[in-house]
């Protein structure tokens, strides 16, 4: 009987560990050294865009599959709403207002590649701790931190000065002034008001004119000499700078060097892809960073003939699905070149999706699910809970699911520790290493607040309460929507941050995302027993983070902000600035 018993658990013990040799093991972290690491940051893209993230309509079948193979964040949290401020705290692991680079005013973003603002040298990015450790470092496609200082060829702000040994890409940002047949989108009711000064003072002028002439008027030939100087003056002060928006604005740079200035849009996807492939062809051989900064998804929407007209959604539809067409692509090279072991991918958006983007009936904006909110929001999740994935073959277990807080300021310390360095000890890092988390051999995110800043002026914060698993947020203030309920600031394109189009909240509104992901009902000292407590934990987290800031030279100033003709990137001879030297290549 004993033999038989033997027999039996023998006959299902075979089995089980015949099974578990069939599974990839997972490496030990120990054994690996300096992987290959691909970052892929989409523009604009909403959460609720993407197949893997609820979407079911758009096709996005290559990062679906990328998170199949790997891990899926499910609260992975941008540090700023907008473009410039997000993506610093990504270069840098730290919130924008550390390094200057969230606004007191409404110029939240980088507005001209002849502004003087821009990533500070002084800010240390992973791509520069990455290069001193022995990589080769590429960025392909967006920037968007600035590019000079004070002179036209000083790249102070440039990428290369920031640690990549090659950019290829635009040093602004996509916008739909870049195609002639597009509205302008850049400065666009502001512009109007230029117009219509220029209109008045022009009329003006006339008018003195013609009163002189029929003697109606008594005006002395000088003073309309005066008048007349001053009205071509303003025209050409403007003019100069908003007249010319795609010469000054839309271009593309290799390196230091101007290639398209305007470029040319019909080919800009192909380029980004090529050189994107061929950055990974040639640095095959040795350990490489490749930053893939997507111009999709962010007006004008550039899509190629290949992909219009064959999504469900019109054409934000269609680029996105061209984006991820592009992710494949990428994949597929990593793939041919025998590195997908060995390559860390990860993927991700700026922020979310814009949700007042739009032209008569099109919409050209994104989509953030359940999320309230959008771009330019830093408070509501739809403005900063944004897609994370992360694929690394038989390091990260396939097919995972993390519901914790992450930040896009974490990749900083995630790759740098993967690349054998240490952080920078002379500033505060806000990110946090998520290779324990991503790997499984922590339970939860070190996070336990995260602040959620609009410019400077701090909107919401979240508490993580990992002993019982709620996670509470706290919003101080909140854009008005306009009209009232519909979900974003249609009167303006654009939510604000402070001033007459928001409302400050005290108490502040509470919700506990856990179980109000969507924050449609604000809770109440009525409702929550823990409203008090609650609210003076996160108070006193807001003491201790705000004892952590120390002043530094604001970058989006209205000073830095405003173009400067010295400071515009020109591939000629100032002010005839235009060529096409992809024409040769």
């Amino acid at each position: 009987a004993s033999s038989l018993l033997l027999c039996f658990r023998t006959s299902l013990v075979a089995p089980l560990i015949f099974g578990l040799l069939l599974q990839p093991p997972l490496t030990q972290l120990s054994s690996i050294t300096q992987p290959n690491i691909v970052l892929l940051m989409a523009d604009d893209l909403g959460i609720g865009d993407v197949g893997c993230y609820g979407n079911d309509t758009i096709r996005t079948p290559n990062i679906d599959h990328l998170a199949k193979e790997g891990v899926k964040l499910t609260q992975h949290i941008a540090a700023a709403p907008l473009c410039t401020p997000s993506r610093a705290a990504f270069l840098t692991g730290r919130y924008p207002l550390r390094s200057g680079m969230d606004a007191i005013n409404n110029y939240r973003v980088i507005f001209w590649n002849g502004g003087s603002g821009g990533l500070p040298p002084n800010e240390t990015t992973f791509a520069k701790i990455l290069q001193r450790q022995g990589y080769t470092t590429g960025l392909i496609g967006k920037w968007h931190q600035g590019v000079n200082c004070e002179s036209r060829d000083d790249h102070c702000h440039h990428p290369l000065n920031h640690g990549f040994d090659y950019f290829y890409g635009m040093p602004f940002t996509l916008i739909s002034d870049c195609q002639p047949t597009e509205t302008p989108e850049m400065d666009r009711a502001f512009r109007r008001k230029l117009w219509l000064s220029t209109q008045v003072i022009g009329l003006v002028t006339l008018t003195a004119a013609l009163g002189r002439l029929t003697g109606l008027i008594s005006v002395s030939w000088k003073t309309l000499t005066c008048l007349a100087g001053f009205s071509l003056l303003f025209f050409v002060s403007w003019f100069s700078s908003y007249g010319f928006v795609r010469y000054w604005n839309c271009i593309m740079m290799r390196n230091h060097e101007v290639t398209e200035q305007p470029m040319v849009t019909a080919r800009t996807t192909s380029l980004i892809l090529r050189e994107s492939i061929s950055f990974i062809e040639r640095n095959k051989h040795k350990p490489f960073l490749l930053f893939l900064s997507f111009l999709h998804s962010h007006t004008p929407l550039l899509t190629t003939e290949k992909f219009l007209g064959k999504s469900s959604h019109g054409l934000y539809g269609d680029n996105v699905e061209e984006m991820d067409w592009m992710v494949g692509q990428v994949l597929d090279a990593i793939d041919k070149e025998g590195l997908k072991n060995t390559t860390l991918v990860y993927f991700a958006s700026d922020h979310g999706g814009w949700l007042e983007r739009h032209e008569g009936k099109r919409q050209l904006g994104g989509w953030n699910g359940m999320y309230r909110g959008g771009k330019a929001m830093a408070g509501w999740e739809g403005g900063i809970r944004v897609p994370g994935i992360f694929r690394w073959p038989g390091v990260l277990p396939a097919g995972t699911v993390i519901d914790e807080p992450t930040s896009l300021m974490d990749i900083y310390p995630t790759v740098v520790h993967l690349a054998g360095a240490v952080l920078p000890q002379d500033r505060v890092i806000d990110g946090r290493d998520l290779m324990p988390l991503l790997r499984g051999t922590v339970e939860h995110s070190e996070h336990e607040f995260l602040f959620h800043y609009c410019g400077t002026d701090l909107h919401a914060v979240r508490w993580h309460q990992k002993d019982s698993g709620s996670i509470w947020k706290a919003h101080y203030v909140t854009p008005i929507f306009r009209p009232l309920g519909a979900g974003g600031c249609y009167d303006r394109g654009f939510c604000p941050c402070f001033g007459e189009g928001v409302t400050h909240h005290d108490p502040p509104l509470l919700f506990d995302l856990s179980r109000d992901p969507s924050e449609a009902k604000p809770l109440s000292a009525d409702t929550e027993p823990l409203f008090d407590t609650v609210i003076k934990k996160i108070g006193r987290a807001i003491e201790e983070h705000r004892r952590t800031l120390t002043p530094v030279p604001e970058q989006l100033s209205v000073y830095n902000a405003v173009w400067k003709p010295w400071l515009q990137p020109c591939c000629g001879t100032f002010p005839f600035c235009w060529c096409d030297k992809e024409v040769d290549n």
